[in-house]
């Protein structure tokens, strides 16, 4: 969440900051709400302190043996009173909260000024275009063909938007997964499992509730709701909530494989087929935690990270900018990485990985702060995250960069230890 006092101090500047995102139709009620709580606060104080005046002036009364009724009524009086103010605040104090955790993040100034993904700017291209000759196919034909694909099992099983991997599908899944834990623990990452249903407070403090709710796969028990994780960064950047780090501890570098779970609400009739938009796909995560002075440093390393696994892969991509408009809402920074998908349209850039900078946006909301080793009082950490990277259409790619003229698919060579030295997924004779 952004600090309230931006908006105290500079309502219609900080409001302009977000004028290309998605911001809360009430957010214009702040300055009123602001006005009416320190009006408020000014008259609890008053009435608090003249309650206590009188206690000693009652008591001082009746030992003098004067009629204290009227001192009585005013003491009765100012405490109704302070029990209608408190409520009133109390109030207030919840509409403030509601606010600010439907307020996006501010962006950051080198973040270019845009409405959609037309304005994001491509910074790096990276890799060789594979040509074929011939057509190329694209990956949900690539894989029902080597049987390594199964959709129609999977829409049987839980309906659409759902996948199946078969033999080698599994076994190259796997790989991947495997593959890029180690390369992020060489990295200086650990590796993390943590829990894949989590509570509301947890998805608050990441950023999905109360805002994507829709989005959002949550458990129907009469105990207590949980919710499916849409990724791992839900969990890994609430592990230290409500503590106060050193900052020697900092930065912290954690990766986690889990299985995600979106209810991609607002995606009806986008990418139907094959792989790239499902209700349930495995994904490895990166999440940083850093102090305030190094976590554009951080942003930038955490990026090369990702990127490492797409040249490691051999898969030509592109590193992408987003514009105000096109970022997510807890990112006050974010690239993308684009893989490129020859099966696609005839060939495009599609979205494998996104690195983001949450500033302390994400620290407010899980209260979390480190102590400064130079003294002073606490600060909020800064958090960040990347998909390193989204493994569903990593394999993706894999089939379309790599299919071959008779139907099969060469595996990279990082991938071979993984899949005891086997070269490629072959059709079957």
């Amino acid at each position: 969440m952004i600090d309230l006092e931006l908006l105290r101090e500079d309502f219609a500047g900080t409001k302009n900051k977000l004028v290309t995102r998605t911001i809360p139709e009430d957010l214009d009620s702040f300055p009123n709400l602001d006005s009416r709580r320190k009006e408020i606060i000014v008259e609890l104080e008053s009435i608090r302190a003249n309650k206590n005046s009188l206690g000693p002036e009652i008591a001082k009364a009746k030992k003098e043996g004067r009629d204290v009724s009227a001192l009585l009524s005013s003491l009765k009086n100012s405490g109704d009173r302070e029990k209608e103010l408190a409520a009133a605040l109390s109030e207030i104090e919840a509409q403030f909260e509601d606010l600010q955790l439907r307020i996006p993040n501010l962006p950051d100034q080198s973040v270019p000024q845009g409405k959609s993904s037309e304005e994001n700017v491509v910074v790096k291209e990276w890799g060789t275009k594979p040509t074929f000759s011939f057509s190329a196919k694209a990956h949900w034909e690539i894989g029902e063909a080597l049987g390594i694909l199964d959709f129609e099992s999977a829409a049987l099983l839980s309906g659409a938007r759902f996948s199946l991997y078969r033999g080698d599908g599994a076994r190259l899944e796997r790989a991947l997964i495997a593959f890029m834990l180690d390369q992020h623990r060489q990295n200086g990452y650990e590796e993390i499992i943590p829990p894949f249903l989590v509570t509301a407070d947890t998805m608050t403090g990441s950023g999905q509730l109360p805002k994507f709710e829709a989005d959002l796969f949550k458990t129907n028990s009469t105990e207590r709701t949980l919710y499916l994780i849409p990724t791992a960064e839900v969990p890994l950047c609430n592990m230290h909530r409500e503590k106060i780090l050193e900052e020697d501890l900092l930065p912290i570098y954690y990766t986690s494989y889990t299985p995600c779970f979106r209810g991609e609400a607002g995606s009806y009739g986008r990418d139907v087929r094959g792989l790239i938009r499902l209700h349930q796909f495995q994904k490895v995560e990166l999440v940083k935690i850093t102090n305030q002075e190094t976590s554009w440093d951080e942003h930038e390393k955490m990026t090369r990270n990702a990127e490492g696994i797409l040249e490691a892969l051999g898969l030509a991509y592109r590193r992408v900018l987003l514009c105000t408009g096109d970022m997510g809402f807890c990112a006050a920074k974010t690239y993308d990485l684009e893989v490129w998908l020859p099966g696609q349209n005839g060939g495009e850039y599609r979205e494998i990985s996104s690195c983001s900078n949450t500033c302390d946006f994400q620290g407010r909301r899980t209260k979390t702060r480190y102590r400064p080793k130079a003294g002073g009082k606490p600060k909020f950490v800064h958090m960040l995250n990347g998909s390193g990277l989204a493994v569903g259409r990593t394999f993706l790619a894999i089939l379309e960069n790599y299919q071959q003229a008779d139907g099969s698919v060469i595996i990279p060579e990082v991938l071979r230890p993984y899949l005891g030295g086997q070269e490629r997924i072959a059709p079957a004779l």
